[in-house]
């Protein structure tokens, strides 16, 4: 049996990246995927992507940052399959400059999508999740949350606050039945990190003492096992998937 048969999850930011890499692992695992993103163009293909290897997806517009767009999120997914087990929270941006020089804006934005975008579905979400006295709500975090970035004073505070969060959701939820955990993946190989300057990309590798960069498979997998029976006594925990940069 697949270790997700029969689930429903909903992923954040999945039109590419971490979050597709999550979406199709979710999906030939057995779940019913709900594909968000702002991205319309990309996120259709992604859930275009998933239904062509025989498996069930929809795609829903969503703006983490704004509180309808989360509630209408968990709403499609209750619509279209009749239930949300798994939420993961990947959505995420990044507006990157010394702190002296950060724009007030660049700074509201970054924390707008990747904390309070977190808590909108979070909240959401656990509100379904409650009725049913189960769910697995999977938090993106990042190494930078951990140990800060020079240059990211935004982005780290953000994902810092998503690590806070997750240990509060978690605390309070447990009565439920809900279980909530984090991932914080290091140096992965996405267009994101591919917008870095090479000299940037070289010392960043020069960290990591394995040696070499992350995939979106590599998150999309720990992921996977939080999401699953297998991690039914785990909460609260921080899961680095940084090849050891943070440790």
């Amino acid at each position: 049996m697949r270790a997700l048969e029969g689930k429903v999850a909903a992923i954040t930011g999945s039109a590419r990246g971490i979050g597709k890499a999550i979406a199709v692992l979710f999906a030939k695992e057995g779940a019913k995927v709900v594909v968000s993103d702002v991205d319309d163009e990309a996120g259709k293909r992604t859930a275009e992507e998933i239904r062509g290897i025989g498996c069930e997806a929809i795609y829903v517009h969503c703006d983490v940052s704004d509180p309808r767009d989360a509630e209408g999120l968990v709403k499609a997914a209750l619509d279209a399959f009749g239930a949300l087990d798994i939420l993961v929270n990947n959505a995420g941006i990044t507006r990157d400059a010394l702190l002296v020089r950060m724009k007030d804006e660049d700074w509201q934005r970054v924390l707008s999508i990747n904390l309070t975008g977190v808590f909108n579905c979070t909240r959401a979400a656990a509100r379904a999740m409650m009725k049913r006295r189960s769910g697995c709500i999977i938090n993106i975090s990042s190494v930078a949350g951990i140990v800060g970035n020079v240059g990211q004073a935004n982005y780290s505070a953000s994902k810092a606050g998503v690590i806070g969060l997750t240990k509060s959701a978690a605390k309070e939820l447990a009565r439920w039945g809900i279980r909530v955990n984090a991932i914080a993946p290091g140096f992965i190989m996405t267009e994101m990190t591919a917008k870095l300057p090479e000299q940037e990309r070289e010392k960043l590798l020069s960290t990591i003492p394995l040696g070499f960069p992350g995939e979106p498979e590599d998150v999309a997998k720990a992921a996977l096992f939080l999401a699953s029976d297998a991690a039914r006594y785990i909460t609260g925990q921080v899961i680095q998937v940084d090849g050891g940069i943070a440790m």
